[in-house]
């Protein structure tokens, strides 16, 4: 498929119909054998049985595209860091997504539901959507930083023009270094493990001196930097720019070109998060993907929306088939290599 496609950019088919066929005869493959897709995508990798399910990334309140920019950032997330199973970690991010619903109902903050299931709140600023997801953590009787943490996707591409950023909810319009400045500083003051396309996807300066500031503490997250492109993790990893890749399978088109930018992100020690993306269908080919790769994070949107919990409730049947007593294991230290480990996980 992709030789017939012939292009860089899968423009001639198109990602939506490339992606559909190649899952579609993946999927024969597996029922072929008789096997889950998660399994059988282990046995073919030489593995007997995945060892864990993907951490969930979770997203609470939604801003930027994903509801009407209300707020610049596009996703505010909760990471069950300290949780010991998938269980668990849906568990823990349900209390904080009820908790932070019952803050914004009492200030009657609450506009609807954004694209991906998150609250869709109306804030003063972007700031403003941290410390209410953080006083929601706390709300919920968990330990921001230690039970769970703060991801942020800023989708910085969505507000850059012209070599400038414009926060429209902050009334401020800044270059580069001005917002990495505020993110380094959201970053120090707040339990933020991981960012996502900081920098816009044409500042690649920015982004390697983002990594550079705070890529020892933070995970740093390619998205319309990297594209799921092979090619383009290489290159990122040898310019220190980002420290991890979100992976979309029909952001690359095919499942071989997605596991091949998976395979770099490992050879090139990142880290990686298996995507859904706007507009999703119930389809949960994404979750065994995760699994049977053994990819460390899964990001699939929020708690409602059927197309979200669709997703969440596979990896629960999968951790379930696996008769992983604890509701299905996450990541521990000795199950990947140090360098696809970053300190906040475990």
């Amino acid at each position: 498929m992709i030789d017939l496609d012939g292009t860089a950019n899968r423009s001639r088919l198109g990602g939506n119909a490339l992606i559909a066929t190649s899952l579609a005869v993946l999927h024969a493959a597996a029922a072929s054998e008789k096997l889950p897709l998660w399994q059988y995508l282990g046995v073919f990798l030489g593995i007997n049985e995945p060892r864990y399910l993907p951490l969930p990334e979770i997203q609470i309140f939604g801003g930027g595209a994903h509801a009407a920019r209300r707020v610049d950032v596009q996703d505010f997330m909760a990471v069950a860091v300290g949780a010991e199973s998938y269980a668990q970690a849906l568990d823990w991010t349900a209390e904080v997504y009820r908790a932070a619903g019952q803050i914004m109902a009492d200030k009657g903050s609450i506009r609807g539901v954004a694209d991906e299931g998150g609250y869709w709140p109306e804030f003063d600023g972007n700031e403003d959507a941290i410390e209410t997801l953080v006083r929601a953590i706390e709300k919920a009787g968990l330990r921001p930083g230690v039970d769970v943490a703060v991801s942020l996707d800023v989708a910085a591409s969505e507000f850059y023009r012209d070599g400038r950023y414009h926060l429209s909810r902050d009334g401020r319009d800044v270059d580069s270094d001005t917002l990495s400045g505020m993110l380094v500083d959201w970053t120090e003051r707040y339990p933020i493990v991981s960012i996502e396309d900081p920098l816009a996807e044409d500042d690649t300066i920015g982004i390697e001196r983002f990594t550079w500031a705070v890529g020892k503490k933070v995970q740093v997250v390619g998205d319309d930097y990297l594209v799921t492109n092979a090619d383009r993790v290489a290159a990122a990893a040898k310019r220190g720019a980002c420290n991890a890749v979100l992976v979309k399978p029909n952001q690359a088109g095919t499942v071989s070109e997605t596991k091949g930018a998976f395979d770099m992100a490992r050879k090139t020690g990142f880290g990686a998060i298996i995507s859904a993306r706007s507009g999703e269908t119930e389809d949960t080919s994404i979750v065994h993907l995760g699994v049977g790769w053994g990819v460390p994070q899964l990001k699939v949107g929020s708690f409602t929306r059927s197309e979200r919990m669709a997703k969440w409730n596979e990896g629960l049947r999968i951790a379930e088939a696996l008769s992983i007593s604890s509701g299905g294991a996450l990541p521990q230290d000795g199950d990947l290599p140090p360098e696809q480990l970053f300190p906040w996980t475990r």
